[in-house]
C-alpha cells in the first residue's frame, strides 16, 4: 500500500458515531471504487508515486468521498484543510487559503483543500479558488452529489479531474460491516455481539449503497439488541424496529431524482411495462410526490404515444385526477395503470416532432401575414378590403373538404410538420392525409399554384 497512518486521523476525544470511528486509515482498508483505485489505475499510480492533482469526486452519499480525500492527503504527506459549502463563506475560504500559504512557506508543504458539497458554492465562491489552484497554493478536492457539468463552473472543472464514485454493492457494504464489528476503534468496544445469519446482508440492502447509513443502522441495531448482561444480539426480531419507516435513497431535486424519472420515461418509451412499473415504484417508495409523477406521465402520453393511441392521454389525465381526489396511497394504483398502459401502447413521437419543427419555424422565421382568405370580415369596411375574399367553407364542399385550399402563409405553402407513423391509429391518420393530398393534387382550385 502507498501509505500508512502514523497518527490518529480522526478526533479521539469523546463519543464518535460508529461510521466516524471506523473510517479507513489506509488505502488498504478502503473498500470499493476499484475502478479508480485498483491496481494500475491512474489515480492509484499517482498516489503511489506521491503525486496528486486537483480533482472532484462525484457520487451519491456514503460512498467514501470525504474518507478518500483524507487518505489522499496522507498518501502525499499534505496538510489537510476541509470546508463545508453548506456552512462556510468567504471568510472561511480566506482563512483556509492563509493556512495553505503558511504551509507552503514553512517547508514548501502541499495543502489539500477539501470542499464538501462544493455544488452549493455560487459562481463567485467557486471562482475564488482558481488563482490559488493556478499558483499551487492549494490542491483542490471537491465532493458533490450533483452532476458537476451542471453545478460547477467550467473554469473550475477545467482545472480538475472528475472521478465518479459509484454506489457500493451489497457485498462491499457487508464487508465494511464485518470489519466494523471487529475494529478495536469501534465505540462498541469489547461488547460481545452475536449477529444472526443474513442480518448484515439485510442491513446492507436497506442501506441502498450508502456505507455510512449501513454503519448507522448497525449501531442502532446494537442499541436495540442489547441484553441485560451487556451482550448484544442482532436478529430477525429486530428487523421490524430497525427498518420501520425506512425510506430508500431518493434526493428530491437532485441527480438521483432526475435519473429515476428519466428511467421511467425511457422504460415507457421503450415499451417495457415491467421496467416502467419498477421505476414508478422506486420513485413513489422513495417519497416522490405522486402529483409530480402524474404530470410527467401526461407529458409521456403526448410525447411518446401521441395519436398512435389518443386514449393514452385521456387515461393519464384520469390518473392525475384520481391522485388529486384520492391522494396517496389510494390513488397510486391509477398511476400504475396509466404507466402500464402507456408502456404497452403503440408509440409515436410524430406530434412531438411536429411541435418542435413548427416552433423552430415560428421562432426563427419572420412573422408572415395572415393570408387574406383566412381573415375574418365582420364589418363592411373589412369586406371592402377583401378580408375573407375567396374563402371556401369546407362544409359546403364535397366530402366536407375544400380540395386545393391552403391554410398556411404563401411562403410556407408546402411546409409539412406532422408526419404520422405506421403504427396504431396514426397509420389510419396517415392514410387519410395521403388521400386528401391526392385530392389537392387533382384539384383545379389550388390556392397557391407552384
Amino acid at each position: 500500500m502507498c501509505c500508512a497512518m502514523n497518527e490518529t486521523l480522526f478526533s479521539e476525544g469523546g463519543y464518535q458515531p460508529l461510521a466516524a470511528a471506523v473510517r479507513p486509515q489506509t488505502l488498504a482498508d478502503y473498500r470499493g471504487q476499484q475502478h479508480i483505485l485498483g491496481s494500475g489505475m491512474p489515480l492509484r499510480e499517482a498516489l503511489e508515486a506521491g503525486q496528486v492533482h486537483s480533482m472532484v469526486f462525484w457520487g451519491p452519499p456514503g460512498v467514501g468521498k470525504t474518507t478518500l480525500a483524507r487518505l489522499i492527503a496522507r498518501c502525499v504527506d499534505a496538510h489537510f484543510e476541509t470546508l463545508s459549502a453548506v456552512l462556510s463563506g468567504v471568510r472561511e475560504i480566506r482563512q483556509a487559503i492563509d493556512i495553505a500559504r503558511q504551509q507552503k512557506s514553512l517547508g514548501d508543504r502541499k495543502t489539500i483543500l477539501f470542499i464538501d458539497e462544493v455544488h452549493r458554492f455560487n459562481k463567485a465562491q467557486q471562482d475564488a479558488f482558481l488563482p490559488h489552484i493556478e499558483d499551487g497554493t492549494i490542491i483542490f478536492i471537491g465532493a458533490t452529489t450533483e452532476n458537476p457539468s451542471f453545478e460547477l463552473n467550467n473554469a473550475l472543472l477545467s482545472r480538475c479531474r472528475v472521478y465518479v464514485l459509484k454506489t457500493l454493492p451489497v457485498d462491499t457494504i457487508v464487508s465494511i460491516l464485518e470489519n466494523a464489528l471487529q475494529d478495536p476503534r469501534s465505540p462498541l468496544g469489547d461488547t460481545r455481539i452475536e449477529v444472526e445469519a443474513d442480518m448484515l446482508e439485510q442491513i446492507a440492502r436497506v442501506a441502498d449503497g450508502d456505507a455510512r447509513r449501513a454503519l448507522n443502522l448497525l449501531e442502532i441495531a446494537s442499541d436495540l439488541g442489547r441484553q441485560a448482561d451487556g451482550s448484544v444480539t442482532i436478529d430477525v426480531q429486530l428487523a421490524g424496529q430497525l427498518f420501520s419507516g425506512d425510506v430508500r435513497r431518493f434526493d428530491k431535486g437532485g441527480d438521483l431524482f432526475y435519473e429515476q424519472i428519466s428511467a421511467l420515461h425511457k422504460a415507457v418509451r421503450g415499451s417495457s411495462p415491467d421496467a416502467a412499473l419498477y421505476w414508478l415504484l422506486r420513485m413513489l417508495e422513495g417519497g416522490c410526490d405522486p402529483l409530480y409523477v402524474a404530470r410527467r406521465v401526461v407529458r409521456m402520453a403526448s410525447e411518446d404515444v401521441g395519436n398512435a393511441d389518443p386514449r393514452a392521454l385521456a387515461l393519464a389525465l384520469n390518473a392525475w385526477d384520481a391522485i388529486e381526489r384520492l391522494g396517496s396511497p389510494e390513488g397510486e394504483l391509477t398511476l400504475a395503470q396509466a404507466v402500464i398502459y402507456l408502456a404497452s401502447a403503440p408509440k409515436s413521437n410524430a406530434v412531438y416532432s411536429a411541435f418542435k419543427t413548427a416552433r423552430d419555424v415560428v421562432r426563427k422565421g419572420p412573422d408572415y401575414e395572415v393570408p387574406m382568405h383566412l381573415r375574418n370580415a365582420p364589418t363592411k369596411l373589412m369586406k371592402s378590403m377583401d378580408y375573407g375574399a375567396g374563402y371556401r367553407y369546407a362544409h359546403d364542399e364535397p366530402g366536407a373538404y375544400a380540395a386545393g385550399e391552403n391554410y398556411l402563409p404563401p411562403e410556407l405553402a408546402d411546409q409539412r410538420f406532422y408526419h404520422p407513423v405506421e403504427r396504431g391509429l396514426e397509420k389510419r391518420i396517415a392514410e387519410k392525409l395521403q388521400y386528401l393530398r391526392g385530392l389537392d393534387q387533382e384539384s383545379g382550385q389550388r390556392r397557391y399554384v407552384p
